[in-house]
């Protein structure tokens, strides 16, 4: 047996033993910007520590956990916390969370992180919407023998971030008076910061924000199916464009004090797309779920 999908299928397992819950969106939370997984109607955690085989995370801001809920009447599993290729975890083992949440159940991957802003136009706080990414400097996730269940050996990366789920972004962020950039993400190795020369780099073979995550996320989430879309939390500018030196609690406070704007357009996005998930039954469970404007009141 191919030993990534036995390893998908070992993780998958223990969590099913652990919780009985089929979420049908995914949502990945970056650096500073866990606290949305507070606010829902929780139905469950799993914390990546007692699954196995399972890559823990290792870095500041990341709890490391799933958490099963509700955001209205979509059932959903957000990890409260990613891996990063930079921590030394083989790519298969960085996108195996994406992997197990398809296989959980997820048809939407909603990915999120602080990144930093290549767009000169962009300011720390802002939120980027991302219509596309570069990922040619990393590894890529589909390397190895294919596995044909979960997708073709080629699959294209075409529209990778779907049309209509960006839209669903575009309705929340205006429904909450947010300005909402849109633009193109790269992702790095890291653990680094990118260099003065790596950023002009960046900005000239088209990037809008630059980061240590996502892409490969990205493309293991539409290699097996899922519709992917992603949001960015402009949390400093890229060197050469900022003077300051870049430090990690800089990243992680900025995701904070964003947080409960970024808690609040998530919210109403996710909301919007209950009804493109077509659910015939709304699940008992949620008839308690709290209004999105029940999730601004720290604000």
């Amino acid at each position: 047996m191919n030993e990534v999908f036995e390893k998908v299928e070992v993780c998958y397992k223990q969590i099913r033993e652990k919780v009985d819950f089929c979420p049908k969106v995914a949502i990945v939370l970056g650096s500073g910007l866990g606290g949305l997984a507070d606010v829902i109607q929780m139905a469950g955690t799993v914390d990546y520590a007692d699954i196995e085989g399972f890559p823990v995370s290792t870095v500041d801001g990341h709890k490391g956990r799933f958490v099963f809920g509700y955001i209205e009447s979509t059932p959903v599993v957000i990890m409260q916390g990613r891996v990063h290729f930079y921590e030394g975890y083989d790519i298969h083992d960085v996108v195996l969370p994406i992997r197990v949440m398809c296989k959980l159940g997820a048809e939407i991957l909603f990915l999120t992180n602080s990144a930093g802003g290549l767009n000169t136009m962009y300011r720390p706080g802002d939120f980027m919407m991302i219509t596309d990414h570069i990922g040619s400097f990393m590894p890529s996730p589909l390397i190895g023998k294919n596995v044909d269940e979960w997708g073709p050996r080629f699959p294209s990366l075409q529209n990778i971030y779907d049309a209509q789920l960006c839209e669903y972004i575009r309705q929340a962020a205006r429904d909450s008076n947010v300005l909402l950039r849109e633009g193109v993400y790269v992702q790095m190795r890291g653990p680094q910061y990118e260099t003065s020369a790596e950023v002009r780099m960046c900005q000239a073979i088209g990037g809008d924000a630059v980061g240590m995550s996502t892409a490969i996320e990205a493309v293991a989430g539409k290699h097996m199916g899922m519709r992917v879309c992603g949001l960015s939390c402009i949390s400093n500018m890229a060197c050469g464009i900022s003077k300051t030196p870049l430090n990690h609690m800089d990243v992680t406070e900025v995701g904070e004090k964003m947080a409960p704007m970024f808690r609040l357009l998530v919210y109403r996005a996710i909301s919007k797309m209950t009804e493109d998930m077509k659910e015939k039954e709304e699940p008992k469970a949620v008839r308690n779920a709290p209004p999105a404007s029940s999730i601004i009141d720290d604000m």
